[in-house]
Order: C-alpha cells, then sequence, then structure tokens
C-alpha cells in the first residue's frame, strides 16, 4: 500500500519511522518533509495546510491511507475533504478537532460530562478578564483560546503578570486570532503526564504513558515551548492511575464527543496534571504530541499501520499494544534563543557520527537542506533519542547521541528523563 503523511515535523518523522517498519507499506510519501525524513519517503513539495492540493494529490497518487502529523491542517478540516473524496485518512474531522482547536470547547466538553479539570471561566472581554484575575488572585493559569503552536499557556504567578499575559493575548494579539478569547483557569499543581489513545470514535486503545518536558530551560524554568524533550514510560502513571485516566478521563471524552454528535476518531492525546495519584486534564491534542511521538514510536513493537487503518475505517478491534520491554529518552536540540528569535541557516554537524550509535534515532524537526549541508531552520531542531534497558541506559544513550552533535549556539536541557529517576 501507499501511505502519506502529512507535515514535516519531529512527530512525522517518528510516525514514518514506525509506518516505514510495517510489511503492508510499499511506498511513503511526505508532504512537505524534511532532509531526515527525506531518508524513509518520499518529500512532496505541498505545506501541511495546503488541504486541497493534498486532496488532489492523495487522489492522484491513489494514496491508500492519509496520516496527518500537525494539528492546523485537522482544524481546517482536511479529514472532511479527504472522507469527501473517497480517501481513507487518519485523524479527527474539523468539528471534532475543535478539541484542541479551541480551549473554551474542551473545557465545556469537560465541564458537561463531569471530567476532572481545573476550574476556569471563558472570556472574550479584556475588562471582564482582568476583573477575574484581581478577584481570583494568583497563582493562576492564562490561555488564549485558539491554536497557538503550544506558547499559548502563560502560568502566571502573580496577578500583574497574569493580566500582562491578557494585555499581550488580547490587546497586542501576539497570537493573533487565536487570542481573541482566553481561558482563565485555576493553577494546578502536581506532576505533568502525557496520555494517548487510538480510538475509532467508539472503541479505545490505550497508549504507553510519557511525559514532556515544556519549560525551555533546566529545573523547568524558562518560558512554555512546544517541548524539549520527553522520555516512556512515565513511571508517574501507575498500572492504578493508567485504568483511572480511561475510566474517568478517555472513556467519557470519546463517549461524549460522540453523544453531542461530533465522534473523535484518530489518535486522542490528554495532557494530565497529577497529583495525591488524582488525574486532572490540563488540555486535549487533536494529535500525537512531539516530542512525545518520539520515545513512543520507538517503544513501540507492535504494526502501526492497521491501527490507523481501523481508526480510519471505524473499525478499532484492538485491545492491546505491544511495547519492547525497554525506556526511551528524547532530547530537543533547539536553536539559540527559541522560544523567541533565533538565527536559521546555521549547519549542523555531527549527525553521522550520532548515526552510527546502536538503538538511537536523531529525528528531524526544524531542518533544511542549503548547500548540500543540513542546517536549521525552525525552533526545535532534532529530537535525540535514545532506548535502554532503564531510564538512566536510556537518557545515557540519548546524550551520548547529543554529544556527536553541534552547531553555533545550540540549545538543549541537561536534565531530561530527571523526574523518571527521581522515582
Amino acid at each position: 500500500m501507499k501511505v502519506l503523511v502529512v507535515g514535516g515535523g519531529g512527530r512525522e518523522h517518528a510516525l514514518i519511522y514506525k509506518i516505514a517498519q510495517s510489511p503492508l507499506v510499499e511506498k511513503i510519501y511526505c508532504a512537505p518533509g524534511n532532509p531526515g525524513i527525506a531518508e524513509l519517503a518520499e518529500c512532496v513539495h505541498i505545506g501541511a495546510e495546503e488541504i486541497e492540493t493534498l486532496r488532489d494529490f492523495a487522489k492522484a497518487e491513489q494514496i491508500d491511507l492519509t496520516v496527518v502529523g500537525p494539528e492546523v491542517p485537522l482544524t481546517m478540516g482536511i479529514v472532511d475533504l479527504f472522507q469527501a473524496a473517497g480517501l481513507e485518512i487518519f485523524g479527527p474531522n474539523r468539528v471534532a478537532a475543535q478539541i484542541e482547536g479551541s480551549k473554551g470547547f474542551s473545557k465545556d466538553l469537560m465541564a458537561r460530562y463531569n471530567i476532572p479539570t481545573a476550574a476556569y471561566r471563558s472570556f472574550t472581554e479584556h475588562a471582564a478578564a482582568v476583573a477575574y484575575i484581581k478577584e481570583q488572585g494568583a497563582p493562576i493559569v492564562v490561555k488564549a483560546d485558539g491554536l497557538a503552536a503550544g506558547k499559548g499557556v502563560i502560568v502566571a504567578m502573580d496577578e500583574a503578570q497574569a493580566i500582562a499575559a491578557v494585555d499581550d493575548i488580547m490587546l497586542d494579539k501576539v497570537f493573533g486570532s487565536a487570542g481573541a478569547s482566553v481561558v482563565i483557569e485555576e493553577f494546578m499543581e502536581g506532576e505533568e503526564a502525557s496520555f494517548f489513545a487510538f480510538t475509532d470514535g467508539r472503541n479505545i486503545l490505550p497508549l504507553a504513558s510519557s511525559q514532556d518536558h515544556k519549560r525551555v530551560n533546566d529545573n523547568d524554568e524558562g518560558p512554555n515551548t512546544g517541548g524539549m524533550g520527553a522520555y516512556s514510560p512515565a513511571p508517574v502513571v501507575t498500572a492504578e492511575l493508567h485504568d483511572e485516566i480511561v475510566a474517568t478521563v478517555v472513556k467519557p471524552t470519546i463517549d461524549g464527543m460522540a453523544a453531542d454528535g461530533c465522534p473523535y476518531s484518530g489518535i486522542l492525546y490528554v495532557g494530565l496534571m497529577i497529583k495525591n495519584g488524582k488525574p486532572r486534564v490540563v488540555e486535549y491534542n487533536a494529535r500525537f504530541g512531539d516530542p512525545e511521538a518520539q520515545p513512543l514510536l520507538m517503544r513501540m513493537k507492535s504494526d502501526i499501520v492497521p491501527v490507523l487503518q481501523a481508526c480510519a475505517r471505524g473499525e478499532l478491534q484492538q485491545d492491546a499494544i505491544e511495547w519492547y520491554d525497554k525506556s526511551a529518552v528524547c532530547v530537543v536540540l533547539a536553536s539559540g534563543g527559541y522560544p523567541a528569535a533565533f538565527v536559521k541557516g546555521l549547519p549542523i554537524s555531527g549527525l553521522a557520527a550520532a548515526a552510527e550509535i546502536e538503538d538511537l534515532m536523531v529525528f528531524h524537526a526544524g531542518t533544511a537542506l542549503k548547500d548540500g549541508q543540513i542546517v536549521n531552520n525552525g525552533g526545535r531542531v532534532l529530537g535525540v533519542t535514545g532506548l535502554g534497558d532503564s531510564v538512566q541506559a536510556a537518557i545515557d544513550k540519548a546524550y551520548a547521541g547529543v554529544a556527536q552533535i553541534d552547531w553555533p549556539q545550540v540549545h538543549f536541557r541537561k536534565d531530561i528523563g530527571a523526574r523518571a529517576l527521581n522515582r
């Protein structure tokens, strides 16, 4: 069969790495892809948001399955467009993708179906939002309602910071139309974890646990990013907690979406805060996490393609996924200055040396080819992912890979996986 993967980041590289292992697959295309992906798939010069052009390409090439990586094409309705053309596609349709596309939509869903989360209020008026912050006090969390590439959440430790965040979002429009409304919610303490489940809109197939590191600097300091590293499994998610997450969060979410007339199919990502062994939802995403996809897909033993097809067809029967009994750790190498301004086009050295290391995979995210040389082309550039028999072994493997790779001003955290070791 022929598979098209939409996107060009680390998540898509990880998906293609896994899809390429399937005996069912003869040919993989990726639009637009990147230099790392080009080693496994044919990259097509179509942007992830050019959804009509992607549909036309899939029809012309007789693509058997399309897998959508990023959230923006999902919220634009790429799934509706492909399905209308009789094409098989993995991911939620436009209405269901609002679970990520609108914080207000997802919080209202949780309220309707008693899914545990932080207390919240939504605002379209700046003055009302500021008044609510003054009434509630800090710490408090301010979120742009729409998509902001993982950067639209501000955890404010004092009222002044919270009001400044509302000013940035609603008055200065730093996230564009994503900030037309804001969600302000209670600050939740605890340990974060990421939980993923495949679903066809009715049936649920949970994945292994993982944990992301959102802040740009060591010890969870500095601004939020799209993710500076991840590991799997996450010891904070015990077997009992896994079952509770499925029962109190994942199942009510999928059942609730179906009851609301917008069944959710694809991969559901639930960002959780765990305190005293109890989970509460921080956010939903309508796609695989990046960088969580990298360690998860390196640990996955089962063939992913039949699962993707079953979700797309509404025929998910499988009740478990087989995993390698190993830990995986992904360390993100970012451009200096990220998540603020950074310099692009700097040549990256050491990729060949890293590729020689056993049980290590360097997933490309923000890379490009320039004069035959791989250069940085985004904020998060590479996801160096190691497998090991223990968390410590996986950490050592990932950082051995990191040690080989360099470019001017490269930035990475040195404590990825430390929380797992502390447990």
